[in-house]
């Protein structure tokens, strides 16, 4: 599976307040809705930049803070391919695949914003075209990848009946 993007950069530590915003996300229910202001508190304009398939790009422990799920929820209703970044807060990562938004690790720190990325989970790699750089991606293990396939796991629990049987 080849992905080609744009990316768009942040720093390391991004919270989930700053994806979305607390006055936002409990005020407004939609995801399309909140999508519009993921990181306002950050950028006023950043919502309005990104084009459906986007690969965000962020630098250390991406998504700390809150549990809940309207930070991912925004960011794929946003129009994001993936987030590649060092590192993520547990929760957040659970919760992004959860709901079918890919997670890429890796060293990030070359990539600047505006890069051309081809993103192969295939071959575990993120290139940036732009640079000329490979750089390795942790490989995505079997359910996490059958859970984006099948739009996160209740498009996977709707697919295959449960959790039943064997999941390798």
């Amino acid at each position: 599976m080849k992905h080609f993007a744009r990316r768009l950069k942040l720093k390391d530590n991004i919270n989930t307040d700053y994806v979305i915003s607390g006055r936002f996300k409990f005020a407004i229910q939609d995801p399309k809705e909140l999508s519009i202001h993921i990181f306002e508190d950050i950028d006023p304009t950043f919502a309005s930049r990104v084009h459906k398939g986007d690969i965000l790009v962020a630098g250390e422990n991406f998504g700390c803070g809150s549990s809940r799920e309207q930070a991912p929820l925004a960011l794929k209703q946003a129009g994001f391919y993936a987030i590649a970044a060092k590192n993520f807060a547990r929760i957040f990562y659970r919760n992004s695949f959860n709901i079918g938004l890919m997670l890429v690790e890796c060293n990030t720190d070359f990539i600047d914003d505006g890069d051309e990325l081809e993103l192969n989970i295939d071959k575990a790699k993120l290139k940036d075209i732009s640079k000329g750089l490979v750089l390795d991606i942790a490989p995505l293990p079997y359910l996490m990848r059958t859970f984006l396939e099948d739009g996160g796991v209740i498009g996977y629990f709707k697919k295959h009946g449960g959790f039943g049987g064997e999941i390798k």
